[in-house]
């Protein structure tokens, strides 16, 4: 961010305050210091509560151990990248929305970083109008946080915080995409979730909707989930989706 664009910031920020943003809290990860000081105030300046971290593994650690309504982060980080550090906080099941902010602006650029797991990428230069409100959109996506840190269904239990999954007292291993598709699956037990709801929560992003690559994965879940059990709990429902149910 040039000092043009640093002391434009800070203006919106005192004359265009942040709308609705209550107590928000969010972590801006930026190894250029003179532009993370800058960006810090003009979000202070706008009613938000900003904390910096100036390279990946601090911001892996604050955004690990700490609550953020909105993570802010370049790709190109010292120590650790930004999207290495947006898949460990999805593999840890931190659902933090994430805005990317980078110089790399092209199409395939914005795709990766998507698909990396960011919720948003906006490219530099921008106008900090614009970071502010696409911030203030990130928030209140993140709603009401999922306070469940364990999934029953039947004798199948998921850990969200350690990470862990066990059946009948044993424990699956299990990938961490594979893991993301049985915790959602067991957040909504009982309902049917159509591929659609899968690519969108699981995937973050849209797939062919003719693509195999959903059933590939709930088979190979399937396999390890319900190996040398009596009562299965993952249900196909043809044509329209999945199921994972306790019938008993």
């Amino acid at each position: 961010m040039t000092s043009v664009q640093q002391e434009a910031a800070l203006s919106l920020a005192e004359t265009h305050p942040a709308g609705n943003v209550g107590h928000m809290k969010i972590l801006v990860i930026e190894d250029d210091l003179e532009a993370a000081v800058y960006l810090t105030k003009a979000f202070r300046e706008a009613g938000i509560i900003a904390d910096h971290a100036s390279d990946g593994e601090s911001g892996l650690f604050m955004g690990s151990e700490n609550t953020y309504d909105v993570i802010i982060i370049d790709r190109m980080l010292p120590r650790r990248d930004g999207l290495s550090v947006i898949s460990e906080l999805r593999r840890k099941g931190i659902h933090t929305p994430v805005l990317i902010l980078s110089a790399l602006g092209q199409v395939d650029d914005r795709v990766t970083g998507l698909r990396a797991g960011g919720d948003d990428y906006l490219p530099k230069p921008y106008a900090f109008s614009e970071l502010l409100a696409r911030v203030e959109v990130l928030g209140r996506r993140k709603g009401t946080p999922d306070q469940d840190v364990v999934y029953r269904v039947g004798d199948l239990e998921l850990d969200r915080l350690a990470h862990e999954v066990r059946r009948g007292g044993k424990e699956i291993a299990l990938q961490p995409r594979e893991f993301r598709l049985l915790e959602y699956l067991m957040k909504n037990a009982g309902q049917v979730v159509t591929r659609t709801m899968l690519l969108e929560n699981v995937w973050d992003y849209h797939f062919d909707p003719q693509t195999n690559v959903i059933d590939v994965h709930v088979s190979r879940l399937r396999s390890k989930i319900e190996t040398d059990v009596s009562q299965p709990l993952l249900k196909t429902i043809r044509g329209a989706g999945y199921m994972i149910k306790d019938e008993g």
